[in-house]
Order: structure tokens, then sequence, then C-alpha cells
């Protein structure tokens, strides 16, 4: 299983999505730097020949995106994280639906951050003498 480190920090807007997608995978120049393009490039990434992607897969293989600070992402950029997710699973989907195996995975853990709240009275114990 390949996984490739995505710097989700970078990513600020559209233009700078596609800007890390396109360094960070490989994508060709002529990559139109938009959610078809971006399907398109990713669902051969098991095919080196198709010249879509300079990090490829074997076939069978999955190509992980393991998304840094992913919390932070998706306050900062949530139409671009959820576009991201949905084109995953999109590009997975359309090779399904011809006979081939899914190539895509996401790897990340989103926490949130800890509020601190002064105790409320709900929260004492009644006694139990």
């Amino acid at each position: 299983m390949t996984v490739v480190p995505i710097p989700t920090s970078r990513i600020t807007d559209w233009r700078t999505f596609h800007d890390v997608f396109a360094e960070t995978l490989g994508f060709p120049g002529y990559y139109g730097r938009n959610g078809n393009a971006w399907i398109d490039c990713m669902t051969y990434v098991d095919d080196p020949d198709a010249g879509m992607t300079r990090i490829t897969v074997g076939a069978g293989d999955v190509l992980t995106l393991q998304l840094g600070k992913v919390a932070d992402f998706a306050a900062r950029c949530p139409e671009q994280y959820a576009a991201l997710i949905e084109c995953v699973a999109f590009v997975n989907w359309r090779r399904l639906d011809i006979g081939e195996r899914s190539i895509l995975a996401l790897a990340f853990h989103k926490t949130r951050a800890r509020v601190s709240r002064a105790p409320q009275p709900s929260d004492a114990r009644p006694d139990t003498a």
C-alpha cells in the first residue's frame, strides 16, 4: 500500500487545493484544475502509462491519501474538504461501476479542540448518604 501525506495546511482555497494535489501527486501540465480533472487523474493512479500522476500504485493496490491537520482544514475550507471526500468516493464508485477495484483511501483523524467550561450545577452529584 502506498501512503501519500497531503499537506492540508497549505490549502486555503480552490487554487491552493489544486496546487497541493498537482504538486504532491504529480498531475500532468495540462491538468484542468477542477473537480472533473482531479477525478480523471486519480482514476488512473494504477496505470502509469496513462501519465495522469507521477505517483502510481500496482494493479490491485490502493493509494492512501493521508490528510494532516484535517480538523483545521475542514474548518478553514469546508467546501474543499467536502469535495475531497466526495471526489475520492466518486473515483472508487466509477471504477467499481466498470468492474474494477477501488483505488483510493483516505486516512485522517478529525479531533475537536477541547473547550474548557466552568463547572455547572448540573455537574454535581446528588448526595447518596
